[in-house]
């Protein structure tokens, strides 16, 4: 049941957060366009880390 509830609480939390960065990112003027799709690209592959560390490595929150 705990581990269900840390896979839940990733899947729901995590893409909020990505959202929010990517609002910030459109937002900011001292990046070039460059920068910022690295930063795209960087937070996708970041924002999976937590699930597959779930998943893969059978980690857990607390």
């Amino acid at each position: 049941m705990k581990l269900l509830f840390e896979i839940l609480l990733s899947i729901l939390l995590h893409p909020v957060a990505m959202i929010l960065m990517w609002i910030n990112l459109l937002g900011r003027g001292d990046l070039t366009t460059f920068q910022k799709v690295i930063w795209f690209v960087v937070s996708i592959v970041w924002g999976l880390g937590p699930i597959l560390y779930l998943l893969v490595a059978e980690g857990s929150l607390w």
